[in-house]
């Protein structure tokens, strides 16, 4: 419990840097990280993104457990939190999101690898990160219009985490951000706010997806 709640403490500062970032975006090509987190414009009100942040970073913990692998995960959960945001305002995933997530988590892990000894985790979350890469590309490039390269790229973030936790991980996770896109699309059709043949972004649900099968206990 104690850990836990260190880490929704933890996730109430890491939403409220998500939350200036997101208000901030699009964000200009020089500008430096420390720019993005001083007080702005709010992208959400009230405080929903804190508390959002704050309670899946607990959960994190309430998930793995005290373990190695801790800190990773809520590197994920404040860079999936953000990327939502940004994905379902301006329907783009930002390099600058998705690429230091994806290279903090491999460090991150290979930490925790070292830390327990747990290489074979290690080598199954960096397989399963290039198996959802090299699949999502094979769907972007078959079907320009539905994916883009930004799908693509946190096909790979979200494969490393699911691969820490496990091949069924990796599988329920990809598959369940295509049902949840499906749920989604029918729910906006039927409330008309949306057209036949209208794009969605698919990065929100893709981090929907992964983080439903990163709460399940699968092997």
């Amino acid at each position: 419990m104690l850990a836990a709640t260190a880490a929704a403490l933890l996730g109430l500062l890491a939403g409220t840097a998500v939350d200036r970032a997101a208000g901030r975006f699009p964000w200009p090509s020089g500008a430096r990280a420390v720019d993005l987190l001083r007080p702005g414009r709010r992208a959400l009100r009230p405080p929903l993104l804190e508390l959002v942040t704050a309670t899946l970073c607990g959960l994190v913990v309430v998930r793995l457990g005290v373990s190695a692998a801790v800190p990773a995960f809520l590197v994920l959960v404040a860079a999936g939190v953000l990327l939502v945001l940004v994905d379902a305002r301006h329907r783009l995933l930002p390099d600058r999101v998705v690429l230091p997530a994806l290279g903090a988590g491999v460090l991150l892990l290979a930490g925790a690898a070292g830390a327990t000894g747990d290489w074979s985790a290690l080598l199954r979350a960096v397989a399963a990160a290039a198996v959802l890469f090299v699949a999502f590309l094979a769907l972007a490039l078959a079907s320009p219009g539905g994916l883009g390269m930004g799908d693509v790229k946190l096909a790979a973030l979200l494969g490393l985490h699911l691969g820490w936790l496990g091949w069924d991980a990796v599988l329920f996770g990809a598959l369940a951000g295509f049902v949840v896109q499906a749920a989604v699309a029918l729910v906006l059709l039927a409330a008309r706010r949306v057209r036949r043949g209208d794009a969605l972004p698919f990065g929100p649900a893709m981090i929907v997806g992964a983080a439903l099968a990163m709460s399940l206990p699968l092997s």
